[in-house]
């Protein structure tokens, strides 16, 4: 009989079967026998097994001639990996990691087998992202052993490994596993057993929503990407990295995860299913959201959703000085950015010392510009020099574009722009930077709606490259030509959009960063390790935590009020926890605490 798990010694994990040779298994070998492990690769198709060979021996080639390995190196790690079309194989192994298709009734047959063939004290784990850890556990002869070990994909490069316990795993095996993957070479994040983990949860969520704004016609598959590649700094837009993870693949995350949560948010996308049913997942097929040069290739290629090159269909208006509203930071970086670009900018705010404030600001911006040599000292001389501060709207008569950045309150922008229509010539376009107040309603204070459109700049805008052009039911094409021209001479990537709450960016970003709450209040996992999860799991280039410090909780509340408001879905509700931070005056950086603390400058 076998020695309790809390009395049994730990195997080293000298010896590790892989069941399941497609891409994720292959790599994990790769990882292992890299690091001086045995592996024994298992896989029913004696095909899938020699093309996980030759793609071992392609990899660690490459490794070489990358200088990341010697040829003696390379030599010995191919030596210490053997396959198999048989689970017999793994009789002598100290861990079994199965990759298997995700369908549980395949993996709870692979361990049904396994229990069988495997020494007592071996620990099995599942590398499943959708499926129940605790079920597959349940169903074990041995489910103190048994837990989830969640790679990502390709896992010779990403670091971020997800060790999933369940309530029957024995903490000693979550232990054991967990330093393996710190000798791997990878960050571990424990996690509990929910579909998704951490990483995933909120990934397929984010995933979805993409889609189903595609889906919805909002945005085109180009706009939508390059706004969350742009806006927010991904390595990858939403709809490419659903066919790069396969459309069939996400769509059977979000049945999984909306099975357990019934959150509409997880409900899959109908397109997804229509994708998949027509055998369009992605990549491996050649086509999905994009088309691809052939099955498995990466290249993009046109086709009949690809947008006509360089088409404008109505010609924009004449452009060549612009009006800027507002004192902030936001207004200095517009006008900032346009002056750069050879525009005459009057920069207006409520009194002439706020707007020379404001130019001051831009002063100093240009300054440390010229220091990091990005452009010269006479250069910046006359970006300022464009820039003429005022103390009244009644500066922007002769501008040919008005663009207000003034406080996020609708009130207040309706006044304004009540002003500049009376200001402002006939032929003026009218413009609102607001990230989530109804364009609309701006464009209804004035007598000319036809003119007024959402131009819709990131922070800090002379860094970001993103604009979000907001139409609305009134704006005349001509207008949206224009600004379409005018962000081609500032170097902007303008996309487009209608005029709904968070546009693209916010409407897919909030949410996101709202799960993210949930999952600490529910304790699911730390901000750490959230946080973690992300960066090296999603790619992110900071984790939500972070994110939400810096844009501001107060800020993050107002804008998760305003699409819980609009779309009525429950699962936008504002998380507990960030309306509790608010009210206690946690704001993130700018207060010195928010969900981590700051030393105060």
């Amino acid at each position: 009989m076998a020695a309790p798990l809390s009395d049994a010694p730990l195997s080293p994990f000298k010896t590790i079967a892989v069941v399941g040779l497609g891409t994720m298994g292959t790599g994990i070998a790769e990882v292992l026998a890299r690091a001086g492990r045995e592996v024994v690769g298992i896989d029913v198709s004696e095909a899938a097994t020699a093309h996980a060979v030759a793609a071992l021996e392609t990899a660690t080639a490459h490794a070489v001639r990358r200088g990341r390995l010697t040829g003696q190196e390379r030599t010995d790690a191919l030596a210490r990996v053997r396959t198999s079309t048989n689970l017999s194989a793994a009789a002598d192994a100290d861990l079994v990691i199965e990759v298997a298709p995700e369908s549980y009734e395949i993996k709870h047959q692979i361990f049904r087998e396994l229990d069988g063939i495997v020494r007592p004290d071996t620990i099995l784990a599942t590398g499943t992202n959708a499926l129940s850890v605790t079920r597959l556990a349940a169903d074990s002869a041995r489910p103190e052993r048994v837990l989830g070990l969640h790679f990502f994909n390709p896992a010779p490069a990403m670091k971020l490994v997800e060790v999933v316990s369940s309530v029957l795993t024995a903490p000693a095996a979550v232990a054991a596993v967990t330093e393996l993957a710190i000798e791997l070479g990878k960050e571990p994040v424990a996690v509990g057993d929910r579909p998704g983990f951490v990483a995933d949860g909120l990934l397929f969520g984010y995933l979805n929503q993409a889609a189903a704004m595609y889906e919805a016609k909002y945005a085109s598959r180009e706009d939508i990407d390059a706004a969350m590649r742009l806006g927010c700094g991904l390595p990858m837009g939403p709809l490419a990295l659903l066919d790069l993870i396969g459309v069939d693949t996400a769509r059977t995350v979000l049945e999984a995860m909306y099975a357990e949560s019934h959150d509409r948010l997880h409900a899959p996308a109908p397109i997804l299913k229509q994708l998949s049913e027509a055998g369009l997942t992605g990549r491996k097929t050649g086509r999905g959201f994009y088309s691809y040069e052939a099955p498995g290739s990466a290249t993009v290629v046109r086709d009949a959703l690809t947008p006509p090159e360089g088409a404008q269909l109505t010609p924009g208006r004449t452009v060549r000085s612009v009006g800027v509203a507002g004192s902030g930071t936001m207004a200095s970086g517009i006008a900032e950015v346009f002056a750069k670009a050879g525009y005459e900018v009057v920069l207006a705010a409520r009194s002439e010392e706020k707007a020379q404030v404001a130019k001051s600001r831009i002063g100093k911006s240009l300054s440390r510009s010229v220091d990091k040599g990005r452009m010269t000292a006479g250069a910046a001389a006359q970006t300022l020099e464009r820039i003429t501060p005022a103390g009244s709207y009644d500066a922007f008569a002769d501008v040919d574009l008005a663009v207000e950045a003034v406080a996020e309150d609708l009130e207040i922008k309706q006044q304004l722009f009540a002003t500049l229509d009376k200001v402002c010539k006939p032929g003026a376009v009218l413009a609102t930077t607001t990230s989530s107040l109804p364009v609309v309603a701006c464009a209804r204070a004035t007598s000319r709606p036809q003119d007024v459109i959402g131009m819709h700049f990131f922070n800090p805008a002379p860094a970001m490259k993103l604009v979000e052009v907001v139409r609305t039911v009134l704006t005349d094409g001509d207008v949206q030509s224009t600004v379409h021209e005018v962000c081609v001479k500032i170097k902007k990537h303008a996309v487009d959009c209608g005029d709904r709450a968070g546009f693209i960016v916010n409407a897919l970003l909030f949410p996101y960063l709202n799960n993210a709450i949930k999952m600490v209040q529910e304790h699911y996992a730390s901000l750490d390790d959230i946080d973690a999860a992300m960066k090296l799991g999603g790619g992110y280039p900071m984790g939500p935590f972070e994110l939400l410090d810096v844009v501001g909780l107060d800020v993050s509340l107002a804008i998760e009020k305003v699409l819980h408001r609009e779309f009525r879905d429950p699962g936008l509700a504002p998380a507990p926890l960030l309306e509790h931070l608010v009210a206690a005056g946690c704001l993130g950086r700018k207060t010195g605490r928010g969900f981590r603390e700051y030393a105060r400058r």
